[in-house]
């Protein structure tokens, strides 16, 4: 949308739907965190990782996706190693994968805050590697990923005891539903 005023025009830009939904299901994953110390979220209760892990875990599938695919760099290049798909369990530190997962959704952010309607059906790539699901499946894939870890997440937290955990979905007025 383009609004003019006189001389100048300023460009209003709308977080897509899909996008905004990302950013509901982040938050709701960090409020699932709240007051989790260091030797918490490193605790494993097998056979699940530790909440550490899927912090970090997180954090690798958006640098994959909305900086490596999306914009052609790493800003976390040993992340994957520690944390990634089908790698060898590890129980990194929470400040760690805090930073890491901070800093990548910042980056990640910068494309997805430019995301139309009309590039969800396309797929990203470098040169001849394309991504198997377009943008909207990905968006899809990752914000579904988000709520499967909040759950596991809750689960320990409540195997460790801890009280006071959010019982239902939070605050939406931030992820209301728009029609497109």
């Amino acid at each position: 949308m383009v609004a003019r005023n006189g001389r100048s025009s300023i460009i209003y830009c709308m977080t897509h739907p899909l996008v905004t939904q990302l950013h509901f299901a982040r938050s709701e994953f960090m409020r699932c965190l709240e007051g989790l110390s260091d030797e918490d979220a490193r605790k494993r209760l097998l056979p699940m990782n530790c909440i550490s892990w899927m912090i970090g875990h997180l954090a690798v599938q958006e640098q994959f996706y909305w900086i490596y695919f999306a914009q052609g760099k790493v800003v976390k290049p040993k992340l994957y190693e520690l944390v990634g798909y089908g790698r060898p369990a590890s129980t990194p530190p929470l400040a760690d994968m805090m930073e890491a997962w901070q800093t990548i959704t910042a980056v990640a952010d910068d494309y997805l805050a430019t995301l139309t309607t009309d590039q969800l059906t396309q797929h990203l790539g470098d040169g001849e590697k394309k991504s198997r699901e377009s943008v909207g499946t990905m968006l899809l894939r990752n914000t579904y990923h988000y709520w499967f870890h909040t759950g596991e997440a809750h689960a320990v937290r409540q195997q460790l005891d801890h009280d006071e955990l959010p019982q239902f979905v939070g605050n939406m007025k931030t992820a209301v539903y728009q029609p497109e």
